[in-house]
């Protein structure tokens, strides 16, 4: 506020600016000329009316417009609780502020299968990856797939809840034989990671074997239940920026069925589909439906091949994973799908360039857009 020599004049937009403070002198130069303190009072309804004594900032701002230059739009900021003026008052999602705009099914993820089965982790058998999570994530992977057992058929505590790979139906060879992971340390550190990001939504799609409520346990434990998301069938999914904003930031799918007591944990195939996986041959792989109906906006693009051994191939993957090839895939499949994959999956992540083709996806409004250079 500017005192002058007869009242106080307000700044409303937080402190008066050079032209305001200008105006106070002139102002002040003018009450000093007048005799009757009305006069002064007419003279400023006058300029107020005319304009000329409005504050910075208080014409109605172009919703389209983006005042500050920070990529956001003045209206989704003001909708949002951000300062459509104030270019450090921004967000960015997955690098870009662009993408906090973006509805979350039209957004493309790169994906890890068996995210946790990596030689990092000290997996030796049924190894999916070279490199643990910290190296996934430092490498932009944000959708991971991960499957829940108890650590034995004994050991079916909340407690033991594990990520094992291997088959659940043996009679003799429980899954967690070859690997396990603790499951609690594995979210822990997901979770330090999503803390210290910002404007990042991640997805897990959990293959589980434990109950719902040791889930629930799990991921309270681990911070990440107040952080998931919950989505209604047939409804659109929202944004990027406005899950940040809300710390509604996790998406979480398991392929068990529906469970009313759980509604964060999402219906794999009630509310995404995926494409079938794990082919002997490069040839075999295809765009149709593998699981669920092909109708929801959210998909998964499977990307791997089994070796003879029916596990993942690690000398294929480079082949599979490569740059022209992945991208020249996904391209095709989203053009014979009508509809952008939301996730790409892949074994060896490390082998080829997943997070590159992603890079590149995400530049691209539509599958026949211009493919931008190689990132």
């Amino acid at each position: 506020c500017l005192p002058t020599s007869r009242f106080t004049l307000c700044s409303m937009t937080g402190g008066p600016k050079e032209w305001e403070i200008r105006l106070f002198h002139e102002w002040n130069a003018v009450l000093h000329t007048m005799k009757h303190p009305w006069m002064a009072v007419l003279v400023g309804c006058s300029l107020i009316s005319s304009g000329c004594f409005g504050t910075e900032g208080s014409a109605e701002l172009d919703p389209y417009a983006d005042d500050d230059g920070d990529g956001l739009p003045n209206g989704w900021e003001e909708e949002h609780g951000l300062d459509p003026l104030n270019a450090s008052d921004s967000l960015l999602c997955h690098g870009k502020a662009e993408y906090c705009l973006r509805s979350y099914d039209n957004f493309t993820f790169p994906e890890t299968h068996n995210s946790f089965a990596t030689i990092e982790d000290g997996v030796w058998m049924a190894m999916n990856h070279k490199t643990a999570l910290q190296a996934q994530w430092d490498g932009g992977i944000r959708a991971y797939m991960l499957d829940t057992h108890h650590l034995s058929k004994d050991d079916t505590s909340v407690e033991d809840v594990r990520f094992c790979h291997g088959d659940p139906d043996s009679t003799f060879l429980h899954p967690c034989i070859y690997s396990e992971v603790n499951a609690y340390s594995w979210l822990r550190h997901l979770n330090s990671l999503m803390n210290n990001s910002s404007g990042d939504v991640v997805s897990l799609l959990l293959e589980n074997y434990v109950p719902g409520e040791h889930l629930e346990v799990l991921f309270n434990q681990t911070g990440m239940l107040d952080r998931t998301f919950i989505h209604t069938p047939g409804e659109p999914w929202p944004s990027i920026g406005e899950m940040a904003l809300n710390s509604t930031d996790l998406v979480v799918y398991w392929d068990y069925q529906y469970d009313e007591r759980y509604p964060w944990l999402h219906h794999a195939w009630t509310h995404s589909w995926d494409t079938p996986y794990g082919e002997d041959e490069q040839d075999d792989m295809s765009c149709r439906v593998g699981r669920g109906d092909g109708v929801q906006p959210v998909w998964h693009l499977n990307n791997w091949l089994s070796s003879v051994f029916g596990l993942a191939d690690p000398v294929r993957a480079q082949e599979v994973n490569d740059y022209d090839t992945l991208l020249e895939r996904a391209l095709g499949c989203w053009e014979e799908v009508d509809d952008r994959p939301t996730f790409i999956a892949v074994d060896y992540w490390e082998d080829g360039e997943i997070t590159n083709v992603t890079i590149s996806l995400n530049k691209m409004e539509n599958w026949s857009s211009e493919v931008p250079p190689h990132p």
